[in-house]
């Protein structure tokens, strides 16, 4: 079902207090990249794809397929809020048994399309997985989403020329572009320029909006369906760390944090969702 605007807003904040409970079970994780990629998450599981979390397996399913795997718990927060599986399972993130290892694994978790992890690579598992779709004429969607950082990868180039050259029109990426990567300014550690031109010179139909704006995913995501002959990137321009209070801080990418940090950033998002309930 989709969600209106006032939902969407308040399914980010819920979906960033369920990646902070995940990583509070292992008091810390990648805070950074999972806060500033929630809003994405809502626009695609609120809005935009295809899914049945009953039959995470169902052939006509939207494919997404998250190379920056190291933010897991935004998935694995997105998924168990759209009822992949139980929300306690939150809980048992990295520990003994648990279906929800720090990287997202295909062969463990209901909803996970492809194993990520290994920066670079995953964002050619979509490529490989969009060109299979399009060479047996299937209508499913492949959504990719990439850190900046990651960028830095020569891989992604060379997956880019390849979908462009296979005019892979069902092919829809994100960058995450927060600016930072795990110690420092991407401009200062290798400088990816603009990364919406960047996309466009290897033949990507490419865009650049505000990732915290809902609205203007979707219709980004909308126009980029428009183009049949050539894949899509969007470029989110993001704040790391994004709506919780410990992780405003220089090195945000991966956090330890006490109990109390915790419950400060909870009551925090709670105050922010009853805001949102509140406002007509």
């Amino acid at each position: 079902m989709k969600k209106s605007l006032k939902e969407m807003n308040i399914f980010a904040a819920q979906i960033r207090k369920a990646a902070l409970r995940a990583m509070n079970a292992f008091h810390g994780g990648h805070v950074g990249g999972s806060m500033s990629m929630s809003d994405l998450m809502a626009a695609l599981y609120g809005e935009v794809m295809k899914v049945d979390p009953k039959n995470p397996q169902w052939e006509d399913r939207d494919w997404l397929v998250v190379s920056k795997g190291h933010c897991g718990p935004a998935v694995y927060g997105t998924l168990a809020l759209m009822g992949y599986f139980p929300e306690d399972e939150l809980d048992t993130l990295n520990k003994e048994g648990t279906r929800l290892p720090s990287h997202c694994d295909r062969n463990r978790t209901p909803g996970i399309d492809m194993t990520t992890g290994s920066l670079g690579q995953g964002v050619s598992a979509a490529v490989g997985i969009a060109w299979g779709m399009q060479y047996q004429k299937k209508p499913n969607y492949v959504y990719t989403i990439l850190g900046d950082g990651e960028c830095d990868e020569g891989q992604v180039w060379e997956a880019a020329l390849f979908a462009a050259t296979k005019k892979l029109g069902h092919l829809i990426g994100f960058v995450d572009y927060n600016k930072k990567q795990l110690d420092g300014y991407t401009k200062d550690i290798c400088d990816l320029g603009d990364l919406r031109q960047k996309f466009e010179d290897f033949g990507w139909h490419s865009q650049e909006v505000d990732g915290h704006d809902i609205p203007a995913i979707v219709a980004a995501i909308e126009e980029a369906k428009k183009v049949a002959d050539k894949p899509s990137m969007i470029v989110l321009n993001t704040i790391k760390g994004k709506d919780c209070c410990f992780a405003d801080t220089f090195y945000n990418h991966f956090v330890r944090f006490p109990e109390e940090d915790y419950e400060a950033a909870i009551k925090e998002l709670d105050a922010k969702i009853a805001k949102l309930e509140s406002e007509g």
